[in-house]
């Protein structure tokens, strides 16, 4: 199978894909797209606080986690909600963060996917931690951290990448460069000719991809976890794409690029792309098309209906899991919460302030 076309300027290794394969990435993305519609309808009627849409980044995402075996681990920023999808988490554990219920919805060591990281860069270094102790422990485990062009001007992610070559980790750096830090271009970001020339002053790999092409970043992502696997070291991957929504829905994206820029990138919708090459090869029919939107109408429809009655949260939950042995101020903070937690609820005295200001001495 011909991958797409637009090849990228220093284009990443473009093994064909087989049509399972091809079909998976498909279905991953239109499930994907429909989900992201969702969500940001979702912040449009205050169900959530904020989203960051992964619109255009589908190939991206879904390329990647695709290439990775179960037992891999990544490592997501506050954009991955389409990765975290594919990687097989319920949807409505996804949006938990954004809703602002708890930090992480779902249960990392279960999905072998940390939460997710809103801090800058500061994953890298998780990731290159546990690949290095995967190493040394003979564990046959690749860690991906996703991070953006703006996060590679961080010092965490330098920090990452150094260490992760000096250790040999077996670490993938993948980074979308979508062309803004929220609305920094990347020509403010960095003079480099790519970000992926920044991963050979570290002694790793640097190779860059067309991010809207998913087979192709599937492509690289699977050599990538090949050569980690055998002991080559990490690999920098920078997937060359573009977020065609704002940075979040609090952004006004007006403000620093233009409509025809946007436009122009949209022609390259990695979706519609990905559909029509496999309609060319054959691979795809009118009726499978039918068949995978149908799937992901019924994935937005439980999403909906899931959504309907928000969850009822413990207050004392933000209180807990912070401190084995909380401070004063913190006990003090706990025991008025409950207290005012068990009058609104009207509560008989049966203990439970009790109870809960004693998870906290």
């Amino acid at each position: 199978m011909t991958v797409l076309d637009a090849p990228a300027p220093h284009a990443a290794p473009r093994a064909p894909a087989d049509a399972r394969t091809a079909l998976r990435l498909y279905r991953a993305m239109v499930v994907g797209r429909a989900f992201d519609r969702t969500a940001t309808a979702f912040t449009r009627q205050g169900r959530l606080a904020v989203y960051p849409s992964s619109r255009g980044q589908e190939a991206c995402q879904t390329g990647s986690v695709l290439a990775l075996r179960p037992t891999d681990w990544i490592f997501p920023t506050y954009r991955e909600s389409v990765a975290l999808l594919t990687r097989g988490i319920p949807a409505e554990d996804v949006l938990t963060l954004f809703r602002g219920d708890r930090h992480c919805g779902y249960d990392p060591a279960a999905h072998r996917t940390a939460p997710q990281c809103t801090p800058l860069a500061t994953q890298c270094l998780h990731a290159a931690g546990l690949a290095d102790a995967a190493r040394m422990r003979g564990d046959d485990v690749v860690a991906l951290a996703y991070i953006g062009d703006g996060a590679t001007s961080e010092g965490d992610f330098h920090e990452a990448v150094n260490y992760a070559a000096v250790r040999r980790a077996p670490v993938v750096f993948f980074v979308q460069n979508n062309q803004y830090a929220i609305s920094v271009p990347i020509a403010k970001q960095t003079a480099a000719r790519s970000l992926a020339d920044k991963a050979p002053g570290y002694g790793a790999t640097g190779v860059q991809v067309d991010g809207n092409d998913a087979l192709a970043v599937h492509a690289a992502v699977t050599e990538a976890a090949r050569r980690a696997r055998a002991g080559a070291g990490p690999t920098l991957i920078e997937a060359m794409t573009y977020r065609l929504e704002a940075h979040t829905n609090a952004d006004d994206d007006t403000r620093y690029r233009s409509a025809d820029e946007v436009a122009a990138w949209s022609a390259k919708d990695p979706v519609a792309r990905l559909e029509r090459t496999l309609l060319d090869d054959g691979v795809l029919d009118a009726a499978a098309v039918a068949e995978t939107a149908a799937s992901a109408d019924a994935l937005t429809a439980a999403l909906r209906r899931d959504f309907a009655e928000p969850p009822r949260r413990d207050p004392m939950e933000m209180l807990r899991h912070v401190y084995h042995q909380p401070p004063h101020h913190l006990r003090e903070q706990a025991a008025l919460l409950a207290g005012a937690a068990d009058e609104a609820d009207g509560a008989d005295g049966d203990g439970a302030a009790a109870a809960r200001g004693g998870e906290h001495r």
